[in-house]
């Protein structure tokens, strides 16, 4: 397992030095956040952010991510020139040794929640979610309630896309996504570049837009579309442990036969989540007992496939007063990454 952390570029107020000094931590997991979607990574560009972290004492260990453009999942005329732009974008990583790309196929809208504040009993505040409440944002204002990511469209352009989807349902999303790997694989084979997934968050579809990387047979059914070592996926406990019908550690061991080192999971995402109702949650600090999701169990099975690839706490609550972008403190993500090190070496050492 290699410990890594999420740096947003030198635009993030966290700093690599920051980083460097949480024991253990030696990954970045990072991207080129400015560049249009749908555009190529330059090789000079990532070279300049390799060379950032590199010279704070860190591993450019991540891309996370390269967006998927829309038309891509549309599956819309010039998808062509985009997804040979994505390969291109991959061979620049391939060309600086970074070695894992985490990307997403989630339509329209990347990792949603309904608020991004919720205070806790402790008096922490962190990022939660509900059916319930989403179904009455007006959409017709834009998303202005939804993370920040979400602000890029506006309202008419919005509605436009999401009508868009209406001709697109889950089997010919599916279709399309098998179209860009059998494109994409290939060339990330050649480049050194191991894909891996992030499942939809939450795992269930939102605001009558199709999402199909929700559950174990569609991380099989995904892995399988274009069956290469390279094609694989990044474990998200949190995206996952949202549904409490997903059976983590079981999916962990069957992903993990699927070759060696963990098999097709290339990259771990772990976090807690509280389940509070049907489609309802919350997230919490990290350990185990602060949620639903049995972490000791999830890195248990990890560690028995043999996982070896990058490992970052995900979403953190913001704690001790501090601010920023939700879920992307450093003092919670540093407490988190520091627990998932402590069961690692407990389970590592109970080997020995």
């Amino acid at each position: 397992m290699i410990p890594s952390f999420r740096w947003f570029g030198p635009a993030d107020p966290i700093p690599l030095a920051h980083i460097r000094q949480i024991p253990g931590v030696t990954g970045v997991v990072s991207a080129l956040y400015d560049v249009p979607v749908g555009e190529v990574w330059s090789r000079e560009r990532l070279g300049t952010l390799k060379a950032q972290i590199e010279d704070a004492g860190l591993r450019f260990a991540v891309v996370e991510s390269i967006p998927v453009h829309e038309n891509i999942k549309l599956g819309r005329r010039g998808r062509d020139r985009l997804i040979e732009n994505f390969c291109r974008s991959v061979c620049s990583m391939g060309d600086h040794g970074v070695p894992v790309l985490c990307y997403n196929f989630m339509p329209v809208f990347d990792w949603t929640r309904t608020d991004l504040a919720r205070r806790l009993p402790d008096g922490s505040t962190a990022l939660a979610y509900d059916d319930a409440a989403l179904a009455q944002l007006d959409l017709s204002r834009g998303a202005p309630e939804l993370p920040g990511w979400a602000t890029a469209y506006q309202p008419a352009e919005l509605q436009a896309l999401i009508a868009a989807y209406r001709e697109v349902d889950a089997e010919r999303l599916w279709d399309n996504l098998a179209y860009f790997l059998e494109r994409v694989v290939p060339v990330a084979r050649e480049a050194g570049v191991r894909l891996a997934i992030h499942p939809d968050d939450p795992p269930w579809p939102i605001f009558g837009l199709p999402r199909i990387i929700t559950d174990a047979r569609a991380l099989e059914r995904l892995v399988t579309l274009v069956d290469s070592p390279v094609n694989g996926v990044t474990f998200c406990t949190g995206s996952l442990g949202a549904d409490p019908a997903n059976d983590l550690p079981a999916m962990v061991r069957r992903l993990g036969a699927m070759g060696e080192h963990g098999g097709r999971i290339h990259f771990a995402h772990c976090r807690n989540v509280l389940v509070t109702g049907t489609r309802r949650f919350h997230e919490t600090a990290h350990p185990s007992a602060c949620g639903s999701v049995d972490l000791f169990q999830v890195l248990q099975a990890l560690r028995d496939v043999g996982f070896a690839g990058p490992m970052r706490p995900d979403h953190g609550r913001m704690i001790w007063g501090e601010t920023g972008r939700p879920g992307y403190g450093l003092y919670d993500r540093a407490l988190g990454i520091t627990y998932l090190q402590g069961l690692w070496e407990a389970l590592v050492r109970s080997d020995a």
